[in-house]
């Protein structure tokens, strides 16, 4: 039988084992020179902001799914013209929103994409836009007017899970 000191030493050998390799991990990714990966590790904003998008001219990034992606989504969302929040039944974060956004100087589809997690942050000209945002079946939408960072936010709920 293991005595409970060998045991603790046991327990924390193979933490730190399991640390390294994901530390590992996440600088071979970070060193790699691309990525498909949007999730914080290994990307090149730091402080936890999952990675930036773009689609056309406009930069986004979304997530929120741990506590430090979290943190530094709701820390950015003062630098950036727009910021979104998906929520479901009992204030459930969601992900897997598909997101469109139209209007603008152009009046067209300025960005389509899906939600990495409860929060989304957009990089757009001022103007007013229309946000669309479904899930699962259900689409709701809201109208926006940017004006410059930290001004405009949108909140969608759904009632299904």
């Amino acid at each position: 039988m293991m005595s409970r000191t060998t045991g603790k030493l046991a327990a924390a050998l193979l933490m730190a084992a399991l640390g390294a390799g994901a530390a590992g991990g996440a600088w071979a990714q970070a060193s790699g020179g691309t990525t498909n990966d949007t999730s914080s590790a290994g990307n090149t904003n730091g402080g936890g902001l999952p990675q930036i998008q773009q689609q056309g001219d406009v930069s986004y990034t979304s997530g929120g799914v741990g506590l430090d992606e979290s943190r530094a989504l709701l820390r950015e969302q003062a630098h950036w013209p727009l910021s979104l929040r998906f929520t479901g039944p009992t204030a459930d974060y969601l992900a897997g929103v598909h997101v469109r956004i139209v209007g603008g100087a152009g009046g067209g589809e300025v960005l389509s994409t899906e939600s990495m997690g409860p929060y989304m942050l957009v990089k757009l000209p001022p103007g007013s836009y229309t946000v669309y945002a479904k899930y699962k079946d259900q689409e709701k939408k809201q109208a926006v007017n940017v004006a410059g960072p930290g001004k405009a936010k949108a909140a969608f709920h759904w009632s299904i899970q």
